[in-house]
């Protein structure tokens, strides 16, 4: 659509991308297949942690007073149609890499892709005065940024961060014995694509945006306050592959509580509507080869047709799949700390639940267990 006929009719800033939000990212499977053979440029003795384990960020020594730097870069295309909400989720959802490994995000640079040809400049301005709301209350500072002419918007931050050497949280530092406490909820995927299809209410889109616009960084504050030795924040690969990623990075298993899960409000409905990302669902079938039910079959690695004999747990199956943006963060953490930590996040106004727990793996059992 022209920006000349934008003034006859309502824009709609998700009918300019394909895919919306962390659901539009490359296939897990596919990208791990490509990682896997890619060369990675020189080879350096001062990376602390690179993409071995598929941590959020990377961390290098090189900070000030001895901290080392934290660096992410993440873009996302549109998921809302209000241009100043998607801004600020994107950069919101940038930025939580950072807070992921506990550190803290300090510049920013934006990363932009615009068609002038389809959209009038001032939704651009939106885009960036939504991005760099979301940076002033996390007081980070953009310093600068690139733009591309795409017919597709996107948009997202490259993130430089720090943390001290002895609080870095990877996918590698998680123990057995330890609590898992989610401190989002879950549904932000299949909304997007309710919101797409114009099939969201308003109360949805902005329980949803208010979700997504939730800094993580107090969350990570009160994790560290209760002990918290690994963490991940659950974006496009959904949840149970960030937890995979912990597990298989600390040499670990974990058993996820479907019932505890907090979900955004309809996100069961609109996951029974078959609503569902195509992202989420590839994430559903790349997780299947390491996830069983206690003590029963492994997970499908297709969700029953909802209309005919989808279970209560099998939706929730799927919604631990999801693709979501800016989500929350998975705390591991001692398991004798959880209720208070808990306690607290929920304190903050944040919809934070145990979830499971972490165990040692025996050889020749699944790293994730659902019950």
């Amino acid at each position: 659509m022209s920006p000349e006929r934008l003034a006859d009719a309502p824009m709609r800033l998700t009918d300019y991308a394909r895919g919306g939000g962390c659901a539009a990212k490359l296939r897990l499977g596919s990208l791990f297949s490509v990682l896997a053979t890619a060369p990675r440029g020189a080879t350096r003795d001062d990376i602390v942690v690179d993409l071995d384990y598929a941590d959020d960020a990377a961390v290098v020594h090189g900070g000030a007073n001895g901290r080392d730097l934290v660096l992410t870069t993440d873009t996302i295309a549109p998921l809302v149609d209000d241009p100043e909400a998607f801004g600020a989720i994107a950069a919101t959802n940038a930025m939580s890499d950072v807070w992921a490994m506990g550190g803290e995000p300090r510049f920013a640079l934006n990363l932009v892709f615009f068609s002038d040809e389809q959209l009038p400049l001032s939704v651009l301005g939106e885009i960036l005065a939504g991005g760099a709301r979301a940076c002033a209350a996390a007081g980070v500072a953009i310093v600068g940024g690139h733009s591309v002419r795409d017919p597709e918007v996107k948009y997202g931050l490259a993130v430089t961060g720090d943390v001290a050497p002895a609080d870095t949280w990877s996918n590698r530092t998680a123990r057995a014995g330890q609590a898992l406490v989610l401190t989002k909820a879950l549904g932000t995927g299949v909304i997007s694509q309710a919101i797409k299809k114009q099939a969201a209410s308003p109360e949805t889109i902005a329980a949803a945006v208010a979700s997504m616009t939730t800094l993580n960084q107090g969350a990570a504050r009160i994790g560290r306050r209760h002990g918290v030795t690994a963490a991940t924040d659950v974006t496009g690969f959904g949840l149970l592959a960030h937890l995979r990623n912990i597990t298989r990075g600390s040499g670990l298993a974990a058993r996820i509580e479907l019932g505890a899960l907090p979900l955004l409000p309809d996100a069961l409905v609109h996951m029974r509507a078959k609503l569902c990302p195509g992202g989420s669902k590839a994430n559903r079938a790349h997780v299947s080869t390491d996830t069983r039910w206690a003590g029963g079959p492994m997970l499908a690695a297709e969700a029953p047709d909802p209309d005919v004999d989808a279970s209560e747990r099998e939706i929730l199956a799927s919604l631990a799949c999801d693709a979501q943006t800016s989500g929350g963060l998975l705390l591991c953490l001692p398991a004798d700390q959880a209720a208070a930590c808990v306690a607290e996040l929920r304190d903050a106004g944040l919809p934070a639940a145990r979830v499971g727990e972490l165990r040692a793996r025996a050889a020749d059992a699944p790293m994730l267990e659902l019950i």
